[in-house]
């Protein structure tokens, strides 16, 4: 059994001004041997972006990419021709597979979009390209882990060509929930906000568990707190 915590404070960090971004693994200039990847998770960057900015035009290849906002909203256009805003609460997949480009940019005039992208490696190279979004409501997630990204697009979660799963869950006070894992998977707990115990470590926001050779993981003593899970292939 092995569960290694990931502090906040101790991602990589990047300042453009308009972009703040915080690094969980190696990304662009942010360079750590260590932890350049948990099983095919690739990437998640905390950004945060100034009103009036954004991500101009760039492509990606051959990635599944996931990107959930937590706050204000993130307009999205691409080259399939989707023109989408995504808001809190929503869940938006983008399969790069042969190649796409696409901006996102914060048109509000006051406030900061903050929002979580997700890089996960895909299980087949050089699919067409495509777009999903959903909404999940508050209450789905509450005291729960809800499924929001797997395979097989099950229980209404967008549909990822990549070996595994993203829950998301609100705990708060008394709520408990259980996840079973196969040990022989990789699994890995983000804490967004609050504080939370992950299978007897106490996690404050930001903070992260690297989890392998577990049957379970087990969520509890929720401070106001949301929390992304994900069950990894190897």
């Amino acid at each position: 059994m092995m569960i290694q915590i990931r502090k906040s404070q101790e991602r990589g960090y990047a300042d453009h001004g308009w972009l703040k971004s915080l690094h969980s693994f190696s990304f662009a200039g942010y360079h750590d041997p260590r932890f350049m990847g948990w099983g095919n998770l690739r990437v998640i960057n905390e950004d945060r972006v100034a009103p009036g900015m954004g991500f101009g035009k760039h492509g990606h290849r051959n990635m599944e990419i996931i990107s959930y906002v937590l706050s204000g909203e993130l307009a999205h256009e691409d080259s399939m021709g989707n023109v989408k805003g995504i808001p809190p609460g929503d869940v938006q997949r983008m399969s790069a597979g042969t190649g796409v480009t696409h901006s996102e940019f914060n048109y509000a005039k006051d406030q900061t979009t903050h929002f979580l992208q997700i890089w996960i490696e895909p299980n087949a190279l050089e699919i067409p390209p495509s777009y999903e979004q959903k909404t999940v409501p508050a209450e789905d997630k509450q005291g729960k882990l809800r499924l929001v990204a797997s395979p097989d697009g099950a229980d209404g979660s967008v549909k990822i060509h990549a070996d595994a799963k993203m829950y998301a869950g609100l705990f708060n006070g008394t709520q408990t929930a259980e996840l079973k894992l196969n040990p022989a998977n990789k699994a890995y707990a983000h804490l967004i906000r609050g504080t939370l115990d992950i299978n007897g470590q106490q996690l404050s926001a930001g903070d992260a568990l690297l989890i392998e050779n577990e049957s379970h993981i087990s969520l509890s003593h929720g401070q106001d707190a949301e929390v992304l899970v994900f069950d990894l292939s190897n």
